[in-house]
């Protein structure tokens, strides 16, 4: 635990990390190409070893006349041996069957390199491999190649069976290991230079829109909310932008969590302000006034008791948005008659009718069915119906429709209002929006109404909005996927 703390207060820089990788890139370079500089070496040494063989071969079986039933002399086929072994850098011997050196002669040959110098090596265990491997080229050991033909040859009067016997020895000399050394070496320097260089360069052109990338979210984390991340150099390459890009709308969203914080904190005082003051007022009525008159107190008690009701409306609407904006509120879906829930919040409303002479106008299509969350969705057409009233016009008129087309049932509530400007029409599904313009707020609220039907339309992925125009009302909407009677039976 300690070892992993450690390494997460002393991480690398990458300006190190980068050095260290390219330094060791270009070493690993430099060593493959050597072992493989010496791998080419040894195949192409071993190529020319197995061809000077065979050419010796050739031009020693050619001068013998073997073959041919034209044997030379004993004294010329050693040293004829003698020359050709010289002239290829080989050995090349005529043994006998039972691995018996027969030319050169001890006084006319050279020195043997497959037996260690010593003229008098028997070749009897490497018969076998001489019979086996006749005409061939074939290798005694992992340098050595070797080449054998059987032939007869005339000695002491007699024809005896033989093989002639060439042997070519593979080596690289030092001078070659010493050259190759060398080469290594200095292609290893250069290339070490050349790495360190190079990293450097591009460490410091990754690194610095990184470092200037963490100097503004440090800035940003103080408290610095106004800090531009798409500035600066190095902003060419795409991760870097992605991250610019990225940074810029944390830096947006936190600007807007900061000022809904200040406008929470600005209209819930204000919200809860004004009910508990009354709640005091009017109860301290109660208290001084209107303890023994039955008539008042019940009239201030009822004051007291609606702002309560405030109170708590307030505080139902803010845990019911944060409930579903943390996820915490699943959707509990239901297929239903729309058509019929509808009328059934408009009629909610009728006490404004009675009341203060507000007139509701429906035109709502009988049995057009949804799936959705039946609760949920009851809040919503409350909350657009209440606010339709709270900003309709003096004709105190709102119009709510329901109808199918296409395998969309379309919901709207409209007003005579003063309609939206353009400007603000984004801004009203926001938290605690407030209009401009004043008005008459018959239903009570408490500016988080059209916050919660954003919220509840987006968990059901519903299509809404809404339609308004300056000085002629709004129309707030929403698009249901219809759904069948028939599908509510199965």
């Amino acid at each position: 635990m300690k070892e992993k703390t450690r390494r997460k207060r002393n991480p690398k820089s990458l300006n190190v990390i980068l050095w260290l990788s390219f330094f060791c890139f270009a070493l690993l370079t430099v060593v493959c190409f050597g072992l493989g500089e010496m791998a080419v070496l040894q195949q192409v040494s071993r190529e020319r070893t197995v061809q000077n063989l065979s050419e010796a071969a050739k031009t020693i079986v050619a001068g013998l006349r073997l073959g041919e039933g034209d044997l030379a002399e004993e004294t010329q086929i050693s040293s004829y041996l003698v020359t050709m072994s010289e002239r290829y850098d080989v050995n090349a011997r005529i043994v006998s069957s039972e691995g018996e050196l027969l030319f050169p002669r001890l006084q006319d040959s050279v020195q043997d390199t497959s037996d260690g110098g010593n003229s008098e090596y028997e070749y009897a265990d490497e018969v076998a491999a001489m019979r086996e491997n006749e005409g061939n080229i074939y290798t005694l050991n992992s340098n050595v190649y070797a080449y054998a033909m059987r032939i007869h040859i005339l000695t002491d009067d007699s024809l005896t069976e033989a093989y002639l016997y060439i042997t070519d020895t593979y080596t690289l000399g030092p001078a070659v290991f010493a050259v190759m050394i060398f080469q290594t070496a200095y292609m290893a320097l250069i290339m070490l230079l050349a790495a360190s260089v190079l990293s450097g360069a591009i460490s410091m052109y990754v690194s610095r829109p990184i470092a200037e990338l963490t100097e503004k979210a440090r800035r940003m984390s103080a408290g610095n909310l106004k800090v531009d991340f798409s500035q600066g150099k190095g902003m060419s390459y795409q991760e870097i932008v992605e991250l610019s890009d990225s940074l810029n709308y944390a830096e947006s969203e936190l600007s807007k969590a900061d000022q809904m914080q200040k406008e929470l904190i600005a209209n819930v005082s204000h919200d809860f302000k004004t009910p508990l003051t009354m709640i005091k007022a009017y109860a301290s009525m109660i208290q001084d006034f209107s303890g023994e008159d039955p008539e008042k107190r019940n009239k201030h008690a009822h004051v007291i008791i609606d702002e309560a009701d405030r109170l708590a409306s307030l505080v139902n609407d803010m845990l019911d948005l944060s409930k579903l904006r943390a996820g915490l509120d699943a959707l509990k879906t239901s297929l239903f008659n729309l058509s019929d829930y509808l009328r059934m919040v408009v009629s909610r409303f009728d006490y404004l009718a009675e009341t203060a002479g507000y007139r509701f106008v429906t035109d709502i299509v009988d049995d057009l069915y949804v799936e959705a969350d039946k609760d949920k969705i009851g809040q919503v057409l409350y909350n657009l119906i209440g606010n339709a009233v709270n900003y309709t016009g003096e004709d105190k008129t709102v119009v709510v429709r329901l109808y199918s087309e296409n395998g969309i049932v379309h919901f709207s509530v409209s007003d005579s209002g003063k309609g939206i400007p353009p400007e603000e029409i984004d801004i009203i599904w926001e938290r605690y929006y407030r209009s401009r313009e004043t008005h008459k707020r018959p239903v009570k609220g408490t500016g988080l109404g059209l916050s919660i039907v954003k919220t509840i339309l987006t968990k059901h992925n519903f299509a809404f909005g809404v339609r308004s125009e300056v000085g002629k009302g709004s129309t707030f909407y929403v698009d249901f996927p219809a759904r069948t009677v028939a599908e509510l039976k199965d």
